[in-house]
């Protein structure tokens, strides 16, 4: 893999650059990053999943994310379309999360394994999903709903996962991720899909995008990588980081009103 910007040269190691990055918690929440993945032509899935544009390196960047997320935020469209399950970290990726303590002082560092939260207004989640039955003893996903959702879909839910309701009748993003850095949470990796994209975006929420590019022309329709209204004042990202592997570029972009 070769670097291109900031500083061009080899990267051996894709889990220690990432984890070398300054990712601070904002005021009152935790750093919000968005990964996603790509097309030449903007597709972000073929077929209906993701997996199918990238490669090795985009694999070995989604596992580095994952490696300093304290918390994977993801819509309920995606954890269906994509069959989530719960985060999965290698050993020695557990290691290294042990020892960097998540870089904060308040996490505990016997939480080796990011935590999932799903978004979603409708509750429309199945208890018995992969997301739910095989997480780990003790670190079931968060799933952050509003008010308005509905009452025996929460009460099943109940059993397999922390619920939070913040808002109404949708969901407050703002509310959300003060919960989570109120549990505890300093780095937030949301994984999409589009609407929820959109709505962080929408929201002024996101510090960083992290896109692969793969190069690939895949036609189609499929969304973009986000979906929603139009911003009135688009945010301006900044360039930060820009690897080369196998003809994919991995670039970090930070928000242009975030200072590191």
């Amino acid at each position: 893999m070769q670097r291109l910007w900031p500083d061009p040269g080899e990267v051996d190691d894709l889990e220690a650059m990432v984890a070398a990055e300054a990712r601070p918690p904002r005021p009152g929440r935790p750093w919000l990053l968005v990964n996603m993945v790509a097309s030449l032509d903007g597709a972000i899935a073929v077929d209906g999943r993701s997996g199918g544009l990238g490669g090795p390196a985009d694999k070995a960047m989604f596992s580095a994310l994952r490696g300093i997320a304290d918390v994977i935020l993801v819509g309920a469209g995606t954890v269906r379309a994509e069959g989530y399950g719960p985060p999965r970290p290698s050993d020695a990726t557990r290691a290294a999360r042990r020892a960097r303590g998540h870089g904060l002082e308040e996490l505990p560092v016997d939480a080796p394994a990011p935590r999932l939260a799903i978004v979603t207004r409708s509750l429309a989640l199945d208890p018995a999903a992969r997301c739910f039955a095989d997480a780990e003893a003790g670190a079931p996903p968060c799933v952050v709903t509003c008010a308005s959702a509905p009452d025996d879909r929460r009460a099943e839910l109940d059993q397999v996962a922390r619920v939070v309701s913040v808002g109404d009748d949708a969901v407050d993003l703002h509310g959300a991720l003060a919960d989570l850095a109120a549990d505890g949470a300093g780095v937030v990796l949301c994984e999409g899909g589009p609407s929820l994209n959109g709505d962080l975006a929408a929201a002024g929420l996101i510090d960083e995008w992290d896109l692969t590019l793969s190069p690939l022309l895949a036609g189609g329709h499929s969304p973009r990588a986000t979906d929603g209204a139009a911003l009135p004042d688009p945010t301006r990202f900044a360039l930060d980081r820009l690897v080369q592997a196998d003809s994919l570029l991995l670039g970090r972009w930070l928000a242009t009103s975030v200072s590191t």
